[in-house]
């Protein structure tokens, strides 16, 4: 089991950058490949961006795709989503989540695939 607690979400102007983190509890963070997933009010939570659990791939979603960068360290049991030019349209919750690294999956980047959240951090982006 992993626990995960957001941090670095504000109030930015677009064009500004955001680097969020998600810090991991328990001894096995390094078996979880981890994602950044968003909601903005009004719509489902979607896709952000998905680090395996070895940090040696990554997959982004196309509206974020050369913009926001995912990251981790093993040792500090923590995930990164770096995030640059920021657009009105990126204003939302972000949620951190893990999913166990060989957990049998038919879409790797469903909500319904992760088993481990965390409480979300608002991102907000004024034009």
């Amino acid at each position: 089991q992993v626990q995960l607690v957001e941090s670095g979400g504000g109030l930015v102007q677009a064009g500004d950058s955001l680097r969020l983190s998600c810090a991991g509890s328990g001894r096995a963070f390094t078996h979880y490949n981890m994602a950044w997933f968003r909601q903005a009010p009004g719509k489902e939570r979607e896709f952000v961006a998905q680090i395996v659990f070895s940090g040696g791939s990554t997959h982004y979603a196309d509206a974020v795709k050369g913009r926001f960068t995912i990251s981790r360290d093993n040792v500090k049991n923590t995930v990164w989503l770096q995030m640059n030019n920021l657009k009105p349209e990126d204003t939302a919750v972000y949620y951190c989540a893990a999913r166990w690294f060989d957990k049998p999956t038919t879409n790797e980047y469903s909500t319904n695939e992760y088993d481990y959240w965390g409480q979300g951090t608002q991102v907000t982006v004024s034009s």
